[in-house]
């Protein structure tokens, strides 16, 4: 497995809990494993699992077969996971018997960047519940098991929400001798026992368990066995490495500027303006601290920086800041605060802004925190409250630390270069700095199916920014100024409305889409299935507009699951992709999509091409066999 960043550990802070429906039950002489059903995925990454009455050591029990690829894994610790309790827990309930302690298998060693080497389940394996007092005379014959799965799973480069999934199956206690044999290696069940060696490094140990801390009656775990001060310290020298991320680097023409201005202010004024910038900073971090504490007091789980990623209403929003920042350093809008309030508070107006420059320097720290941050943010957020408090805010120390030494040794500040054409340039270059941090680094995290209808209304507010600011001016009658900036106002709004919702579906009108692969419309010919084949692109507009008028209807829906078609989603975005070549070659398609084909079990394929009927497709599914349930 490849390296992974340690910021992929923040998706410990979103919480995501799901049930599977219930697996096909089994006979009560010897029940069959349960189909597999998937725990979680990502892009080709999966993990699926199972339910399988079986004996380990001639004890009998459920065996969790795990099926997964190989750059997905599970944390086999709660010591060495990145927050307490998000390894692998497997637990058994059924009426009418006990289970005991599930039995998990020697685990995998994997070398995490920050958290060291690290025991982790990859692949294939399995995980053994044993029943608690096995009696054949005395079991029922037969019994409903519910086995409860949760942890948290990551790839090589990112971490999945934590997950909690049920699979559910019927086992026959009463023939528990019949049960087939299982064997592996247990993993060590004493938390001071040497963890054992991957198999590819026999003589290589474990690390030891980290420490902990008891406060309040309530342990917590600590990723790393240092002491609060030695983190403390990396606090600060975490939020003073977010000065030179690229992400922090557009707003510092602005922070020279006002330092400039400052320097020929009396010391008063310069000092309080300076440090109300240095207030600003911190108090961004104190905002997340407190938003960090509440959802580790109501969840049990942790949040980092990169977490609001996660949330695509947060991205749209950072985004669309960001874009108003950058139009603010091409004067296409002004920042300032009204003449009303300006007149009434004086230098307040300074100060209020030098506030809130610093509080939006914090905000553009979190498109690119360094990995020293993260790893200190997810150890303060696993130690008690005030220690958890104490090491966010001093981050935000750390950062406003260069800012507060220079606007408090006057000397420093006549080192700034003199403001000329020279920072009229660099403000500017910073406004297209700008646009391209938010585009690169905020949009990154939307998928693909919203990314365009996002930067299309990031051009209309755009526009609309620039007709509230530049339509109008001072000598402008009030009733077409605000004629306008209505306009302006309901145009954002209502372009807002059309493009910035994600697009939802009724929740029967969901098709299982498989990913494009000859062989596998090849097994389904084999097999006497149909099959329907869905030719698109992400740039196709008139793919999206099929989507939504015909794959989308809960009645093709339902009648691809009722007549057990085969989808396939084909993608030709690329030239090099399999489905784009194969669209021309196997198909005889010129390459133009949307295309949809159905491949009946019998008789030649039906084709549609652009945008299609959707009463045309019902008619054909309705004519196919039933399919096998």
């Amino acid at each position: 497995m490849r390296k992974k960043s340690f910021l992929c550990a923040c998706a410990v802070g979103i919480a995501f809990w799901s049930s599977l429906a219930p697996a096909q039950t089994a006979g009560t002489s010897n029940p069959p494993a349960t189909d597999a059903v998937e725990i979680v995925r990502y892009e080709d990454e999966s993990s699926r699992a199972r339910i399988e009455p079986a004996r380990l050591d001639d004890r009998p029990g459920v065996a969790v077969v795990f099926e997964g690829t190989d750059d997905l894994h599970y944390y086999a610790r709660s010591e060495t996971a990145p927050a307490p309790d998000l390894h692998l827990q497997v637990e058994a309930r059924a009426d009418g018997i006990e289970f005991d302690k599930a039995v998990f298998p020697l685990w995998e060693m994997f070398d995490d960047q920050a958290l060291g080497r690290v025991e982790v389940y990859v692949g294939n394996f399995s995980v053994f519940v044993p029943l608690a007092k096995p009696n054949e005379t005395t079991t029922p014959a037969t019994a409903n098991v519910a086995v409860e799965i949760s942890g948290l799973a990551c790839t090589s480069t990112i971490c999945l929400a934590p997950f909690k999934k049920t699979l559910t199956a019927t086992i026959a206690p009463a023939s528990q001798s019949t049960w087939p044999q299982i064997a592996f290696e247990p993993a060590p069940t004493e938390p001071n026992e040497a963890a054992p060696a991957s198999p590819a490094e026999p003589n290589e140990a474990a690390p030891a368990p980290p420490t902990s801390e008891v406060e309040g009656g309530s342990e917590r775990q600590a990723v790393l066995p240092y002491g609060t001060g030695v983190y403390y310290l990396l606090a600060i020298l975490a939020g003073l490495s977010i000065n030179i991320m690229p992400c922090v680097l557009p707003v510092i023409p602005l922070i020279l500027m006002r330092l400039i201005e400052q320097s020929k202010q009396s010391d008063g004024k310069r000092i309080a303006s300076g440090l109300a910038f240095c207030v600003g900073v911190i108090s961004f971090f104190a905002a997340f601290a407190v938003v960090s504490a509440v959802i580790n007091l109501t969840t049990g789980s942790v949040l980092d920086l990169n977490s609001l990623f996660r949330y695509p209403a947060a991205v749209i929003v950072l985004f669309l800041a960001i874009v108003f920042f950058a139009l603010a350093m091409l004067d296409v809008a002004t920042l300032s605060l009204p003449s009303a309030i300006t007149s009434k508070q004086g230098s307040g107006a300074g100060i209020a802004g030098s506030l809130g420059m610093g509080f939006f320097a914090g905000i553009l720290s979190t498109p690119c925190s360094g990995a020293l941050l993260g790893f200190v943010l997810v150890w303060a957020q696993t130690q008690p409250l005030a220690v958890s408090s104490a090491a966010i805010v001093l981050m935000g120390v750390g950062m406003a630390l260069p800012y507060a030494v220079i606007v408090l040794v006057p000397s420093l500040l006549q080192r700034i270069p003199k403001p000329g054409t020279w920072m009229e340039i660099f403000k500017k270059s910073t406004g297209f700095l700008l646009f391209l941090i938010a585009a690169k680094l905020t949009l990154a995290a939307l998928p693909k199916d919203r990314l365009l209808s996002v930067l299309t209304y990031g051009i209309i507010f755009s526009f609309c920014v620039w007709m509230w600011n530049k339509w109008v001016g001072f000598s402008t009658p009030t009733g077409k100024k605000w004629a306008v900036r209505s306009f302006a106002v309901a145009l954002a709004v209502g372009a807002g409305f059309w493009l910035l919702p994600a697009a939802g579906q009724p929740a029967d009108a969901a098709i299982d889409w498989q990913n494009y692969d000859a062989d596998l419309v090849a097994q389904a010919k084999t097999q006497e299935r149909p099959v329907l084949l869905k030719f698109t692109a992400d740039w196709c507009t008139n793919c999206k507009i099929v989507e939504k008028r015909v794959y989308q209807d809960p009645q093709v829906a339902g009648l691809v699951k009722e007549k057990n078609v085969l989808a396939i989603k084909a993608d030709t975005t690329l030239i090099d992709y399999p489905a784009t070549k194969d669209l021309k070659g196997i198909y005889g398609e010129a390459g133009n999509v949307p295309v949809s084909i159905l491949v009946p079990p019998e008789g030649s394929n039906r084709k549609w091409r652009g945008i299609f009927d959707k009463e045309e497709l019902i008619d054909i599914l309705k004519s196919l066999p039933e399919g096998e349930k």
